[in-house]
């Protein structure tokens, strides 16, 4: 069982147990440790930060670092999703961007022109019916309650 530390309380910041930890004097992933120069496993880790263990492919002498706590965090963009290229392809609109009235066959008081544009809004209690607004493009409003 391989296990990380990470500041991230649910725990979701990509460490898989075949990633490693570089840097110039090792390469581990929590109890395991690896040589630098070959990558092979080296056997007889105690723990001991003062230990030295001997790769036995390539000879490397190599510091015990399986007492070495390894925190990894990782940028969203590093492990894609299928849900997060999801959201990125659902499109942003604006209240401006967003048709929020259509059209009816209702003749305008004020100038007669027979479409108007309408909306509907609750105001009243949820028993009772809705307030329908109507525009004219002569800017003539009006409501009605249904």
């Amino acid at each position: 069982m391989f296990e990380a530390r990470n500041s991230n309380p649910i725990g979701a910041t990509g460490i898989y147990p075949f990633q490693r930890h570089h840097s110039r004097n090792m390469s581990a992933i929590r109890s395991l440790v690896f040589c630098t120069d070959c990558g092979n496993l080296l056997d007889g880790s105690s723990g001991d930060e003062k230990a030295i263990l001997t790769c036995e492919v390539c000879g490397r002498e190599n510091k015990d670092t399986s007492s070495t706590v390894v925190t990894t965090k990782s940028k969203p963009t590093a492990f894609p999703s299928l849900l997060r290229s999801k959201r990125s392809a659902v499109q942003t609109l604006t209240a401006e961007d967003v048709q929020t009235e259509a059209t009816i066959r209702q003749t305008c008081p004020e100038c007669g022109r027979e479409e108007m544009w309408y909306y509907t809004l609750q105001l009243r209690s949820a028993d009772e019916g809705s307030t329908v607004f109507y525009r004219c493009e002569c800017g003539y409003k009006f409501s009605t309650n249904n």
